[in-house]
């Protein structure tokens, strides 16, 4: 692993705890990180188990739900639209669909594979487009107030509604190649709740934010007497109301 993210990930523990999941570096590659991955009806379960360590790979062949499409892997199937709106009542109208997935602008992938790979066992940051941190609520307090610490637009730290996977992937990726500077509170979705644990959200930092970002937690509220009691709850130290 890279030392500098060996680093990361040791900064990251003082500030959150052990008892924190480490964060999952995900990002287009030519190689399959496990080639073996396979993926139930919704990717989401299969992203969730990486924080036990062991690394998924999807691609255009083992993502055959909706996901192809925010993954970057499959164009639009015609019935989205139509069932995002009549038959799942996210948005009012099919057009409102069409129009939302226009504004995600995502455009389809030239690598066969999406790898998400717990940091830890990362060997590069070369071909990645976001880092993924699995959040409770005490634990995201201090993600979004680390993501604030340096910027002060309003939307840092942002919330749009969408599918499990495009609040973890498509808007990263698309945030990422762009240079943008916002981070996403995500899986709010309820298709996908039921994949997760009940008291957890994702938050996503773009890979260029998160460059930015691994050099001011050490400054930033993380290391400040207010999250530490936070960060005791976190760990099981103390019980508050």
């Amino acid at each position: 692993m890279n030392n500098e993210y060996k680093e990361f990930l040791k900064v990251y523990k003082e500030a959150f705890g052990q008892a924190v999941p480490l964060p999952i570096a995900l990002g287009y590659g030519d190689m399959p990180a496990n080639p073996e991955s396979k993926v139930p009806r919704c990717m989401i379960g299969a992203i969730s188990k990486v924080r036990d360590g062991e690394p998924l790979t999807l691609s255009a062949d083992n993502v055959k739900c909706g996901g192809g499409l925010y993954t970057g892997f499959h164009k639009m199937p015609e019935r989205v639209p139509q069932f995002v709106s009549q038959s799942e009542h996210y948005k009012q109208t099919p057009e409102m669909v069409e129009e939302y997935i226009g504004k995600l602008d995502i455009t389809r992938s030239k690598k066969p594979y999406l790898n998400f790979v717990r940091m830890d066992k990362l060997s590069s940051m070369d071909d990645i487009e976001g880092v993924l941190f699995w959040a409770t609520l005490d634990i995201l307090s201090g993600l979004t107030a680390w993501a604030f610490f340096d910027n002060n637009a309003f939307d840092a730290v942002a919330v749009p509604f969408g599918s499990g996977c495009t609040s973890i992937v498509s808007l990263a990726v698309t945030e990422n190649r762009k240079n943008g500077r916002r981070c996403f509170i995500g899986m709010l979705d309820p298709s996908a709740r039921p994949l997760v644990p009940e008291n957890e959200l994702t938050f996503v930092v773009p890979k260029c934010r998160f460059t930015e970002m691994t050099d001011t937690i050490k400054d930033s509220a993380l290391f400040q007497r207010a999250f530490s009691i936070v960060r005791k709850r976190i760990n099981g130290e103390i019980q508050t109301d």
